[in-house]
């Protein structure tokens, strides 16, 4: 499998990050912490796209989830080598090459370390809001139900209708999709798939796919916001993935 052309394309945006960044087990990560008071209980796994937790989009999206009650830790499974801001919207990008240092056995195992920390440290209740890259993950870790609500914005890398079958009979986690209009990563088709195999009731711990017109693979997190279309795509998605949360996690 691969990644596709969208999955560099974006535009950094501009902010100051108010989170920390911590080693938990030995693994980098960006810890956004709300300033009032908050279920210790719960943390969401921020799990990036392929620009990693370095990408100030990412943090300040942390941040804004900190904002609304949750902690949030965005855990660096790609071990310090995430893609560069410098070759965002770059051509001649070997992004194949990079794919292939990075599959499940590299990147993992960081993530897994990370979980078994933050249970020790009291936590119960996952969430994991993952984008494009993260999408693949934040679908493993509902297979195993180590996660306990789910939230992928334009996922990538994900075999449709397998991995939609293998979500629906093995997890327990209630699943949101934020999809829009044209991904090569995920489909009008895969959309399709995903409402059939999901929807109507179907999944009985809850499932809710938002669609997002005027946007592209990316939205999410690497968006131009000077669009008014991809604007309210960005911040509509967001919205959804908080209240998702706040209803199921």
């Amino acid at each position: 499998m691969s990644l596709c052309k969208d999955c560099v394309q974006g535009v950094r945006h501009e902010g100051e990050p108010q989170g920390t960044l911590e080693t938990i087990d030995g693994v980098a990560c960006y810890v956004a912490t709300p300033t009032a008071d908050y279920p210790k209980d719960k943390v969401i796994l921020y799990l990036p796209d392929a620009f990693g937790i370095e990408l100030i989009n990412a943090k300040l999206l942390a941040d804004d989830f900190a904002i609304n009650g949750f902690k949030v830790v965005a855990v660096d499974y790609l071990n310090g080598d995430s893609l560069p801001t410098d070759i965002m919207n770059s051509p001649s990008f070997d992004l194949k090459a990079w794919l292939a240092k990075h599959g499940n056995e590299h990147t993992r195992p960081s993530l897994d370390k990370v979980i078994a920390a933050l249970k020790e440290e009291g936590v119960t209740k996952f969430g994991a809001t993952g984008y494009c890259f993260g999408g693949r993950y934040t679908f493993d870790l509902a297979f195993e139900n180590a996660i306990q609500c789910s939230v992928v914005s334009h996922p990538s890398l994900l075999k449709v209708p397998d991995d939609l079958e293998t979500y629906f009979t093995k997890s327990q986690a209630p699943l949101l999709i934020n999809s829009c209009e044209v991904d090569q990563m995920f489909p009008a088709a895969a959309q399709e798939k995903a409402d059939e195999i999901f929807g109507d009731g179907k999944f009985a711990p809850g499932y809710k796919r938002e669609y997002f017109p005027g946007c592209t693979h990316g939205f999410a997190v690497r968006g131009d916001i000077n669009d008014p279309l991809i604007k309210a795509g960005k911040e509509g998605s967001f919205k959804a993935a908080v209240e998702f949360f706040l209803e199921h996690l």
